[in-house]
């Protein structure tokens, strides 16, 4: 409770000092200017709102704390993993992290130094806001899950505000921005800066960013039946930003960025898919005739749809080449392979009240494809990953997806999209039968490209 009252001191003694008086400010290496107090303040909202929603307005249960709860919470033999929903765990803990992630980032914090902000605000939410046990689950969705949202929404904003606009557009952007960065937009009101455009702009600005935008029909069959055949089709829509070039700034944390989120009538979800890559480092690899970079990336993986749900963090190493065999054809691959964190895979048999399992493995990818005069495109992807059960009924399980793509651009960036592949689920049990479930699907759509590509 005590460190609660610091933290709320904090946030109103910034809040009654930001106008009248400087906050104390700290130079980095860099020359960013670091806002301490505004940073904790807004920290402290970020574990404030929540609470004193879920205490007094939704009246849940799980927030009605004492010093005994607390105290019980301290206790390193408390932890347990928890039976929340799998949207509560894989989308709601992540994007909690990502407000603590950018409290600091927003505050002249560079990446790494606001990586600790999402791990502490997990561990004071955990400890201090409910009176469940903290879970081993919620501190890495919200850790590792909050720096991978949080520097991709901070990339987002700051790409929507380090501009010149001013009057209608500005407010604009500004809305839009503290919508998909709320830590950003209440440091921007409290500070000052709302509807003031930067004096000079930063050096993100000069990285490319492309949209591509897509629609059409889908639909997944559970009974590992004929897509072509079997099955309705339903309405989707998805969106792909591409955020910087693989082979360029490669020692800048997420300077290269891969969103994917993908909407639809599922009945499980409205949201069927959130896919985050974002680079920490990488290295040139020399080649006098064709390009290859080798790649570090942390990755978040939600996928939930009316067949199959699947969650994964991640650490890969990733291998990217392109090789220019013809002045109009280009051949390009990419090789991936590393340590899963945690995932969650679906549990047939249902473990307590939860209908997934918990636990580390490892992930591969190989992906390879051409484009041909900038026209005909066609892609192939199969993905793999092995996961042993920490907590859940499965001795283990292994996940694997085919994909492959063809597109036909028609006029302008306007292109004809269509995809078919599988997803594949095998589970491997101690006292129940082995599980081995096949998802086929198939989608058809239109896309459009904007932006650099």
């Amino acid at each position: 409770m005590k460190h609660c009252f610091l933290l709320t001191f904090t946030f109103l003694y910034g809040m009654t000092h930001s106008s009248g008086q400087q906050l104390r400010m700290v130079q980095d290496s860099l020359g960013k200017t670091h806002h301490f107090q505004r940073a904790a303040a807004t920290l402290a909202l970020a574990e404030a709102s929540p609470f004193l929603f879920d205490r007094y307005v939704a009246n849940k249960e799980y927030a009605r704390i004492s010093f005994s709860t607390v105290g019980y919470n301290l206790k390193p033999s408390s932890w347990t993993w928890d039976d929340d929903g799998f949207q509560t765990n894989q989308i709601g803990h992540p994007f909690h992290g990502s407000l603590f992630f950018n409290a600091f980032r927003s505050n002249g914090y560079s990446f790494w130094q606001s990586v600790p902000a999402a791990f502490a605000g997990s561990y004071i939410w955990e400890t201090f806001s409910e009176n469940q046990p903290p879970a081993p689950n919620d501190f890495i969705n919200t850790g590792f899950g909050g720096v991978v949202l949080g520097e991709m929404t901070h990339r987002l904003t700051d790409r929507l505000l380090n501009n010149h606009s001013r009057g209608l557009n500005r407010q604009v952007n500004e809305i839009l921005a503290m919508l998909i960065n709320p830590s950003n937009g209440f440091t921007r009101l409290t500070s000052g800066q709302w509807g003031k455009p930067p004096i000079t702009l930063t050096a993100e600005d000069s990285i490319p960013m492309g949209i591509e935008l897509q629609t059409g029909l889908r639909k997944y069959n559970v009974n590992n039946t004929n897509p072509f055949r079997d099955g309705k089709f339903g309405l989707y829509g998805r969106i792909h930003l591409l955020y910087g070039d693989p082979y360029k700034y490669l020692s800048q944390p997420f300077s290269n960025l891969h969103i994917t989120a993908e909407f639809g009538q599922d009945d499980s979800s409205k949201v069927n898919i959130v896919s985050v890559y974002g680079s920490l480092t990488g290295w040139i690899i020399h080649s006098a005739k064709f390009r290859h970079v080798a790649v570090l990336s942390a990755n978040y993986e939600y996928i939930n749809n009316a067949a199959f749900f699947y969650s994964g963090q991640s650490i890969r190493m990733n291998l990217f080449s392109e090789f220019p065999i013809r002045r109009n054809l280009v051949i390009h691959t990419a090789i991936a392979a590393g340590p899963v964190i945690l995932a969650a895979v679906p549990d047939h048999y249902l473990y307590k009240t939860r209908d997934y399992d918990y636990g580390p493995g490892i992930a591969f990818s190989l992906s390879g494809g051409f484009t041909l005069a900038g026209r005909l495109s066609y892609n192939v992807t199969y993905r793999g990953g092995w996961m042993h059960t920490t907590d859940g009924i499965a001795t283990n399980y292994y996940l694997q997806a085919f994909t492959n793509e063809i597109s036909i651009r028609t006029i302008g960036n306007a292109f004809l999209v269509m995809e078919s592949g599988y997803f594949n689920l095998h589970g491997n049990y101690s006292h129940y039968e082995t599980i081995d479930k096949t998802y086929p699907y198939l989608r058809l759509s239109a896309r459009w490209r904007l932006g650099s590509w």
